[in-house]
C-alpha cells in the first residue's frame, strides 16, 4: 500500500515524534511505500510552554519526510491533502486538538471536490478518496481547554477509522463518533536512540552492579536545578556501564541529599514532563510519609513552572531529600539518570500509555506504577516492580515501604526481562493496516510484518 503518515517527526522531540518515525520505518520494512508529512510549525509557542525541538535526532530519521505543514497556513493544509489523493491510506497522528484544524483541512483536500470553504467541515466527503485513520495518542487531553471536545469529535467523524491505544480511549472515541470504526492496539516500544551512541554502547561492557554512594561527609541540603540540553544520544536494552559517580555528588566529591534512616541508599526517579495528571504531588506527599532514607530526583520539563513544586517540597520538609532537574532531558543524559536510580516511580492519576516503564526496564531499573491506562501492564507486580492505586497516597507509601525492605530493590531488579519489541510492533501494524479497505476480508491479503533490517530495535 501507499501510506502517508501525517504527524511530528525530527526535529520535534518526544514520544509522539519517535512513534511516527518508527512506525514509518516499520511499515517500509514490511514492503509499503511510506511517506511522512511533518510540521514546519506545529503549535503557536504560547500553547506549548516547553522546548519543542531538538538539534540531534532522538532516533533514526525517516528519509522520506516532508516538513511543509504550518499551523497558520490553511492553504498548505489543502495542498497536502491534494498531493496525497493517490495514496491508499492516510493516517493523521493526534497528539493535541490544536492539530485538528490542519488535519480537517488535509482531509478536505483528499476529496476531489474539496474547496477552501469546506475545509473545516466535519461532514464526510462527497467522493471517496484514500482510507483515513486517526492515530489517537490521546483521544482527549488529560488537561482540557474549551473546544477540545468539539474539535476531536469533528476529526473522528471525518476520518474513516480511529486507532486508539487502550480500551478506555476506544470507548471515549465511540462516544464522540459512534459511526466511526474504532480499533485498539497497544502502544509498541519506541525508545530514544542514535547511531552515535550505539557505537559508544558497543564499546562498553554491561554493568552488573549499580554504583553505590561514595564515602565522605554530606554537604548542605539543596534542591538543585540543571539547564536543559539540546544534545542527544541513545538507549540500549542492556544496563550500560557508567562512571562510578553518585547522582548527587558535587565536583568536590560531596553529596547534596540526606541518605540516612530507613530506606537509606535507595534513590527514586520521576522522569519526563511534569504535568498535574502525572501525580508528582502525590509522590511528594508519599515520600514525606514514607521511609525517611529514600531520596528522589525529578527530571523533566515543568508544564506550569517549578515554583509550585518547590513550595510543596518546602512545606513537606523534603528540601534535603529531593533534587529538581527542570528542563528537557536529552537522550544522552537519560542513561546516567537511570544508572543511579533504584526505582522509577510513575504515580499518574490517569494515563493512556507511556514508554517510561519500558525505558526503566531497558536500564535494569524496577518500576513503581499506578494501575491506570497501560502503565501497570508493563510491570509484573512483585517481580520486576510494584503497582499501586492512582491518587492514593497511602497505597504509594505502602509501595515505598516495601521496596525499602532489605534486598527488595535488588530482587525486583533481578526479575527484569529483556524487551523484545518485534511482537508488539507486529500486532500494531496488523491492526493499523487492517483498517484500510484493501486489507479487510475480501480485499488484498494483510501484510506480513517483518523486523526492521540492519539496525538495533528501539
Amino acid at each position: 500500500m501507499r501510506i502517508a503518515l501525517i504527524g511530528p517527526a525530527h526535529p520535534y522531540k518526544g514520544g509522539g515524534a519517535r512513534h511516527t518515525t518508527e512506525l514509518a520505518h516499520r511499515l517500509a520494512a514490511a514492503g509499503h511505500d511510506v511517506v511522512i508529512e511533518s510540521w514546519r510549525a506545529q503549535y503557536p509557542a504560547w500553547l506549548y510552554p516547553g522546548q519543542q525541538t531538538v538539534e540531534v535526532a532522538e532516533g533514526e530519521p525517516y528519509p522520506r519526510t516532508r516538513r511543509s505543514l504550518s499551523w497558520w497556513r490553511p492553504d498548505g493544509w489543502l495542498a497536502t491533502g491534494r498531493r496525497l489523493r493517490g495514496f491508499d491510506l492516510v493516517a493523521v497522528v493526534l497528539l493535541s486538538p490544536v492539530q485538528v484544524p490542519a488535519y480537517l483541512g488535509i482531509l478536505a483536500g483528499l476529496s476531489r471536490r474539496a474547496s477552501p470553504r469546506g475545509a473545516l467541515r466535519s461532514r464526510p466527503p462527497r467522493q471517496a478518496g484514500p482510507a483515513t485513520v486517526a492515530i489517537c495518542h490521546n483521544v482527549l487531553p488529560h488537561e482540557r481547554r474549551p473546544g477540545d471536545v468539539a474539535l476531536t469529535r469533528a476529526l473522528l467523524r471525518r476520518t474513516g477509522a480511529a486507532l486508539t491505544h487502550s480500551a478506555e480511549q476506544a470507548a471515549t472515541a465511540r462516544v464522540l463518533a459512534p459511526a466511526t470504526r474504532v480499533a485498539v492496539a497497544r502502544m509498541p516500544p519506541h525508545l530514544p536512540h542514535s547511531h552515535a551512541y550505539t557505537e559508544r554502547e558497543r564499546a562498553l561492557p554491561p554493568a552488573t552492579t549499580r554504583p553505590g554512594p561514595p564515602p565522605g561527609p554530606a554537604a548542605a541540603p539543596r534542591v538543585e536545578s540543571h539547564p536543559a540540553s539540546h544534545s542527544c544520544g541513545c538507549l540500549t536494552s542492556a544496563v550500560l556501564a557508567t562512571p562510578a559517580r553518585h547522582p548527587h555528588q558535587t565536583a568536590s566529591g560531596q553529596t547534596g541529599l540526606d541518605r540516612s534512616g530507613p530506606g537509606a541508599g535507595l534513590h527514586l526517579l520521576f522522569f519526563g514532563i511534569v504535568r498535574p495528571y502525572k501525580g508528582l504531588d502525590v509522590l511528594l506527599h508519599a515520600l514525606a510519609r514514607g521511609p525517611r532514607g529514600l531520596t528522589l530526583t525529578v527530571a523533566g520539563e515543568f508544564w506550569g513552572g517549578v515554583a509550585e513544586t518547590k513550595a510543596l517540597i518546602a512545606e513537606l520538609g523534603l528540601g534535603d531529600r529531593v533534587e529538581l532537574r527542570p528542563g528537557y532531558v536529552a537522550a544522552d543524559q537519560i542513561a546516567d539518570l537511570f544508572a543511579r536510580a533504584d526505582a522509577l516511580v510513575l504515580p499518574y492519576r490517569a494515563a493512556t500509555a507511556s514508554q517510561n516503564g519500558w525505558l526503566a526496564h531497558a536500564h535494569g531499573v524496577p518500576v513503581i506504577a499506578t494501575r491506570t491506562g497501560s502503565l501497570a501492564e508493563h510491570v509484573r507486580d512483585g517481580i520486576d516492580g510494584l503497582t499501586c492505586e492512582p491518587a492514593d497516597v497511602d497505597d504509594l507509601v505502602r509501595a515505598l515501604e516495601r521496596i525499602s525492605a532489605p534486598g527488595e530493590a535488588a530482587r525486583l531488579r533481578s526479575g527484569i526481562r529483556e524487551l523484545d519489541p518485534e511482537p508488539h510492533w507486529a500486532a500494531y501494524l496488523d491492526v493499523l493496516c487492517g483498517l484500510a479497505p484493501s486489507a479487510r476480508p475480501g480485499g488484498r491479503s494483510r501484510i506480513r510484518v517483518l523486523p526492521r533490517p540492519d539496525r538495533r530495535s528501539s
